[in-house]
C-alpha cells in the first residue's frame, strides 16, 4: 500500500466519506508488495490474524532475507520455517534482530512480546520427534499462545501420557506429534475432550515410509476430533491450534 493510497483511505474516514467497517475491509483487500522474485502478502495479519510465514526451502538466503525485511516492517514475530544455518547467517549478518532454534530449524525475527493466551499443549510421542514438536512449540508462542510441552510421551510407556493427563485437560488445543504407527493422537482424543491436531513425522523403520504409515494411520483414527496435518509439518499444526485457542480466549 502506498503512502498516498493510505492518506486518501484515512482522510476519507475523517471527513465521514467512509465509515471505518468499509475502511477496515478495505485494507484487508489490499494489495502484495512485488520484489519480482515473491510478492509479500503484508496484510496478512489483518485477514487471518497472524503474518505470512517464509518458507526457506527452495529459496536463498537472499530472497529470505529481503522479504523478511518487509515483513518485518509492519510486524513482530515473523516466522521463517524450514530455515537452515546459511540462512540464520544471512539474517544476523543483515543485522536484523532475530532469535533462530537449530532443532525446529525455525527464526523469528524481529522478536516481541507476546500475550500468551490460554493454553496450548504440545505432546510428543518419543525424543526422536523433538524438532517437529519444538518447531510447533515455538510457532504456537510466537503467535501469542502459552505453551506447555510434553515431551517422549508414547504409547509404548503409557504410564508416562497418562502422568500428564491434567496438562492435557487443561489445554483449549492439544498438538500430538508421533512417527513410527502414530498412535499417540489416538489415545490422546480418547482421554480428554479437547481438539487435537495431529502431526506425523517421517521417524520409523522402513515401512514407515517416511511417515507415510503414521500419516495413514492418523487420516483412519476411530477417536473423534482429530485432525491431522502434513507429515513434519508442526508449522501448519501450530498455526490451527493457536486459531482455536484465540477462539476459545475471545469466549471467555
Amino acid at each position: 500500500m502506498t503512502p498516498e493510497v493510505l492518506r486518501r483511505l484515512l482522510e476519507d474516514v475523517s471527513a465521514g466519506r467512509m465509515d471505518v467497517e468499509l475502511a477496515l475491509s478495505r485494507l484487508r483487500a489490499l494489495p502484495f508488495e512485488d520484489l519480482g522474485f515473491a510478492k509479500v502478502d503484508t496484510h496478512r495479519a489483518l485477514r487471518g490474524g497472524a503474518p505470512e510465514a517464509v518458507f526457506c526451502e527452495g529459496k536463498t538466503p537472499e530472497q529470505v532475507v529481503a522479504i523478511v525485511r518487509r515483513l518485518t516492517s509492519y510486524h513482530t514475530n515473523v516466522l521463517a520455517t524450514r530455515a537452515d544455518q546459511r540462512v540464520a547467517d544471512a539474517v544476523a549478518a543483515a543485522a536484523l534482530p532475530h532469535t533462530y532454534s537449530v532443532e525446529a530449524r525455525l527464526l523469528v525475527i524481529n522478536p516481541g512480546p507476546t500475550d500468551e493466551v490460554g493454553l496450548i499443549a504440545v505432546v510428543a510421542a518419543g525424543t526422536a520427534d523433538f524438532s517437529v514438536a519444538e518447531e510447533a512449540a515455538l510457532v504456537a508462542q510466537a503467535l501469542g499462545n502459552r505453551v506447555e510441552r510434553l515431551y517422549d510421551c508414547g504409547v509404548a510407556g503409557l504410564h508416562r501420557l497418562l502422568a500428564v493427563s491434567a496438562v492435557l485437560r487443561d489445554a483449549n488445543a492439544i498438538v500430538a506429534v508421533a512417527g513410527m504407527e502414530g498412535a499417540l493422537p489416538s489415545v490422546v482424543a480418547g482421554l480428554v475432550d479437547r481438539p487435537v491436531i495431529a502431526v506425523p513425522t517421517s521417524v520409523g523403520y522402513g515401512t514407515s515410509f517416511a511417515g507415510l504409515a503414521a500419516l495413514l494411520a492418523m487420516l483412519n483414527s476411530c477417536a473423534p476430533g482429530i485432525s491431522v496435518v502434513n507429515i513434519d509439518n508442526g508449522y501448519g499444526a501450530a498455526h490451527q491450534a493457536s486459531q482455536i485457542n484465540h477462539l476459545v480466549a475471545k469466549i471467555r
